[in-house]
Formats: structure tokens, C-alpha cells, sequence
């Protein structure tokens, strides 16, 4: 679901919402304060030893126009906007159930403002994301169209936050892989979990529109893994991965390995607690990606070039790859593996480890 549009509202499904439910269970946290979930995560309810106001990095003073009645949050696609949230989260009292949008009333919302796409130099092209929000829907204005953009990704910031403060306490890795569908993020998943079973406890978190196949392949070899189908959802979110990971009961000092679904554009707004994203790039997709979506590239830590095997037959070229990428985000690491033959995954393995370890 991109931008506004909601979508993917009420679609969303995670293996065993059918019938889980989860015994009352306790965290603490550093700073002082505890919450407990009484039966189905749905519904949180958090006690507060102390008043403690984190700082967050969004300040907005508009107010909420969108009704609580749903079961999914409103996912909103920013195109400008990248946030490694921060910010803890805290629920005064019941805890407001997730949105979906209802548009509101003509004389909350601001006029609409004419909008004209930026033209082309050699006069061939639009370009629709050079407003103040970055894209652009019919209708509706830029201003309302990133207000609704930073209320959302707020609400999933604080959420993601709570999701990192658990995987911290465990001393979990937790990895948001992203990329184009069928760049082979899954083969790369299957193959990195035969090569460390038996030295580190690893589950899987599953995105995608439909079907359980990828889940499956994972728990094929042995690693247990959660199924979360996003419907017209185009990326996973903080909550999905909250509700998913609360199912796997996630050991201590273990890998959590998040593959998103396939998208190189809305997941890179989307913090979902992990510690690094990690973006896979198949050598059949062509060396200027890192261009044509920066802000996944921006986002990520490392760039994996999967599918080296397949080098002799197209006509790819690695280091070209590597510079774009670098244009983007000159930080960017890079591993160049093929998955299915095995080269280089020995790089991706000592990687993995020095995270861990870090």
C-alpha cells in the first residue's frame, strides 16, 4: 500500500491469528517503567513507574484525524524520508487501536493546492516527487499529503522502537532484508541457515502479498519462521513485526532474519526495529538500481550483488554497481555472493558474525 490510498486495510495476516493467544507476559525496561500484554497482542496496557519523556525527532502539532476501528495501521509511503526511530513508546491507559483512513471532514482538511509536475529539461519527462511530500495522489494536496506521512511514520517509529528495545535486551540481531522481487532473498536465507545450524539459533519473518510458500521453505530446513501476508500491503511495518516475533519466542543471543516483501520503494520508510537493513541486488537487474531508488540504498548498510554465477552471461558490470551505490551512500558495504553455487558466502557469513559480535 503506497501513500494515502489504505489500501491494504484489514488484509493483513500472520500464521496463527486464527487461534493465538498469548499467556500474560511481563517486560521491563532501562528506564524504569514496565508494560504487560494481557492475552492477544491487540490490546496493550503499560503501567509507568516513572514520567520520563523521550525526545523524539518529529514534532508536529496538528491534530489526529484518523479513527481508531481497524485492524491494520494506515502505511503511508515517503519517498524523502528516512527515520531510524528512537524514540520509546508509551500508552497512557488503553492502548488506541490501529488506524485505518477515513478521510476527514473538507473543513479540517486543507485546500487542496494545484500541483504541477516538475518538467523534464529535455521536455520528455514528469517528475511527480519534487513537491513537499515527495509524491503525489490525486486530490489531495502536498501539505495534508505529508501530514498524514509524518503522523503515520511516527506512530510505526514509536512502535519499532519497542520491538528494538526487546531485541536489545535479548541480544538479538535482527536484519531487515529488502529488495526487488526475485533478487533471491530467500535461496540466500535457506542457504545461510544450513551453513549455521548448530552454531547460532536463527528464525525468520516472512513478507509477502499471499501464500505461506516462503515460510515454508525456510522451515524446511529446520529454523522456525512466521508467515506474515501483507495483502495489497506492499511492505511489512513495526506492529506486523511486533505481532510475528511474539509468536516465535526468539532466543536469546540468536539471529532474527526479516525478509521483507519485495519493494525497493516502501520499505525504505519503514524502521521495523531492526539494526541494519540489508538490500540484495540479483546481477539480472542491472547495475544502475542503486540510482533508480536511492533512498533503499540510503538506507541500507550493506549491498549484497547476489547471483554472481550468472556474470558470464550478461553483460553486468560489479564495480559500476558499486559506484552508484556509493553515489547514494558512500558508506554503503558490499558482499558480491551467488547463493546458489556458494561463492562468497563465506564473506556473508563473517559479516553476520562481526554484527553479532559487535
Amino acid at each position: 500500500m503506497c501513500t494515502t490510498c489504505g489500501c491494504a486495510s484489514g488484509e493483513r495476516k500472520i500464521e496463527g491469528d486464527d487461534n493465538h493467544q498469548h499467556d500474560d507476559h511481563h517486560h521491563d525496561h532501562h528506564d524504569g517503567h514496565h508494560h504487560h500484554h494481557d492475552g492477544h497482542h491487540d490490546q496493550h496496557q503499560h503501567e509507568h513507574h516513572k514520567t520520563a519523556a523521550p525526545t523524539q525527532k518529529i514534532q508536529h502539532k496538528h491534530k489526529h484525524k484518523y479513527v481508531a476501528k481497524g485492524t491494520q495501521p494506515v502505511i503511508v509511503h515517503h519517498h524523502y524520508y528516512y527515520h531510524q526511530g528512537d524514540v520509546h513508546h508509551h500508552y497512557h491507559g488503553k492502548a488506541p487501536e490501529p488506524m485505518v483512513a477515513t478521510e476527514p471532514s473538507d473543513t479540517d482538511a486543507p485546500a487542496a493546492e494545484p500541483f504541477t509536475p516538475q518538467v523534464h529539461a529535455d521536455k520528455l519527462g514528469l517528475h511527480y516527487g519534487q513537491g513537499e511530500a515527495g509524491s503525489h495522489a490525486p486530490g489531495m494536496g502536498q501539505r495534508r499529503l505529508l501530514q498524514i506521512e509524518l503522523d503515520v511514520l511516527s506512530k510505526n517509529n514509536q512502535l519499532a522502537s519497542h520491538n528494538r528495545e526487546h531485541f536489545v535486551e535479548q541480544h538479538i540481531l535482527a536484519l531487515n532484508l529488502v529488495s526487488s522481487p526475485g533478487s533471491g532473498k530467500t535461496t540466500l536465507l535457506t542457504t545461510t541457515l544450513q551453513l549455521l545450524a548448530g552454531q547460532v539459533p536463527c528464525a525468520v519473518i516472512e513478507g509477502d502479498q499471499q501464500t505461506t510458500h516462503d515460510a515454508e521453505r525456510i522451515r524446511a530446513t529446520g529454523v522456525p519462521a512466521i508467515q506474515v501476508n501483507t495483502g495489497k500491503g506492499c511492505h511489512l511495518d513495526a506492529q506486523m513485526v511486533h505481532d510475528a516475533a511474539h509468536r516465535l519466542n526468539l532466543s536469546n543471543d540468536s539471529l532474527l532474519f526479516i525478509e521483507n516483501v519485495g519493494n525497493l520503494v516502501c520499505p525504505a520508510s519503514f524502521d521495523l526495529g531492526e539494526r541494519h537493513k540489508v538490500a540484495v541486488l540479483s546481477v539480472t537487474e542491472g547495475e544502475d538500481k542503486p540510482l533508480k531508488y536511492p533512498h533503499m540504498f540510503a538506507a541500507s548498510t550493506l549491498m549484497i550483488i547476489n547471483k554472481i554465477d550468472l556474470l558470464p552471461y550478461l553483460d553486468f558490470d560489479i564495480e559500476q554497481c558499486i559506484h552508484y551505490a556509493r553515489q547514494v551512500n558512500p558508506e554503503i558495504q558490499v558482499i558480491a555472493l551467488s547463493a546458489s553455487s556458494g561463492e562468497g558466502m563465506d564473506l556473508w557469513l563473517e559479516w553476520l558474525e562481526a554484527q553479532r559480535c559487535a
